[in-house]
This record gives C-alpha cells, structure tokens and sequence, in this order.
C-alpha cells in the first residue's frame, strides 16, 4: 500500500470581473512531501507573459525542466471533432499557471517562444499527443517534449514495475514518488471550459502539472528515484 497523498487548495478570491485572473495555494501532502504549489489562473496574455521565466532565466538554469499538461470538455457526441483545449496547465518546481487559453484574447508571444524553446524540456504522459493537440487547436509548438512512461521505463526495473509502458499519472506517481493520488472523474470529465473554474478543477489542474514536472526531474536524477 502507498501513502495517500492530502491535498487542498486556498482561493484568494481576487476580483474576477476587475482583473481576469486568480491565485490559488495548493497543498500536496504526503510522508516526504509537504509541498505548497502557487498557481496562478489566467486568461490574460499579459498574466501568462509575466509568469513565464525570461530567456535569461532559462539561460541561468540551463536546460529548465516544466511539467505540461493540458484539459478540454469531454465530447460525448459520437463521430464529432474533439473539443478545443480549454486549459494550458504549466509547472516548475512549486510555480503553476493555468493558462484559459479557450478563453484568452490572443496568445502571448512570450508563450509561443518559451514553448519552441529546444533549451527547456516539458514532462507529461502521452505529451506528444497533448503537442499535437496544441498545434492543431492553437498553432503552438513545443519544440522538447519527454513522455514520462518511455522515460520510466528506461530507469525502472521492468521486473518490479512491468506496467509503466502504458501507466496514467496516477501509476507513475505510485511507482515514482511513492505515493498514491487520487484523480475523481468527476473532475477529469468536468467542464474545462467554463469561465470560472471550480477549486476542484483547480487543484486537479495544479496537481497534474505538478506531478509531470516532479516525476520528470526525480525520473531525470537518478539518485532522487525513492
């Protein structure tokens, strides 16, 4: 049995119609891990462009590891065309941005540049279909992207853990971190699109990213893997 991960979330409640976006606390919780997440919910581009680190940042700290995912509505229409992606979800360390992208204006040149940047690598499961998703929806390019199931494994013993080929998050986190997370589908089959996200979907959103980036960097360092 692993540990079960505690999490919550504290809403600022900044004015939604003034300013356009919101910050959360995210706790996540666990044996080794008693981790605060500071996310910020946002559809305005000048929002996004202002979390992003600066190419000078990303120089500094030289091949910088992000986790990314991204949400959208279910489509429970047969033989219809996916929905849009409605959120942009990115995390480093104990920073996260929700970015609305369904939502926002415009897309931020900043954005486009950090995604393209072949100095920063993004983490996610199946992130190569979540790029093909971004590309196809909004014409961004992420230009590095590591799937975290080859990744695993490459560094895990097949004999101990035969099933992370084709593991969720969920297993990876488990097998990784040692520690058991929950992911109700109520949330993960949830309105993404909605103008005003639930601190349910919130806390969802930020656990995801950060659980991406988390299993990357510790999948990434060989003396980190628990």
């Amino acid at each position: 049995m692993y540990p079960v991960v505690t999490m919550s979330v504290v809403d600022h409640n900044l004015p939604f119609h003034t300013h356009n976006y919101n910050l959360y606390e995210v706790t996540f919780q666990c044996c080794h891990y008693d981790t605060i997440i500071h996310t910020l919910l946002t559809s305005d581009p000048s929002r996004v462009a202002s979390w992003l680190p600066n190419n000078d940042g990303v120089r500094r700290r030289n091949n910088l590891m992000v986790g990314l995912d991204v949400e959208w509505r279910p489509n429970y229409q047969p033989n219809t065309q996916p929905n849009p992606v409605a959120t942009l979800q990115l995390c480093t360390g104990h920073r996260c941005l929700i970015f609305q992208i369904i939502h926002a204006p415009s897309i931020p040149a900043a954005l486009i540049s950090f995604l393209a940047n072949p100095n920063i690598t993004f983490f996610g499961v199946g992130i190569r279909a979540d790029a093909e998703k971004l590309l196809v929806d909004y014409n961004l390019h992420v230009a590095n992207v590591r799937d975290l199931r080859p990744l695993a494994v490459e560094r895990l013993s097949r004999a101990f853990y035969p099933d992370v080929s084709q593991a969720g998050l969920a297993t990876l986190a488990r097998h990784v971190l040692g520690v058991a997370v929950e992911k109700p589908q109520w949330i993960t089959r949830s309105r993404w699109d909605d103008r005003r996200l639930t601190k349910e979907q919130v806390q969802y959103a930020t656990i995801d990213a950060f659980l991406s980036y988390e299993i990357g960097r510790q999948l990434n360092d060989p003396s980190a893997i628990m």
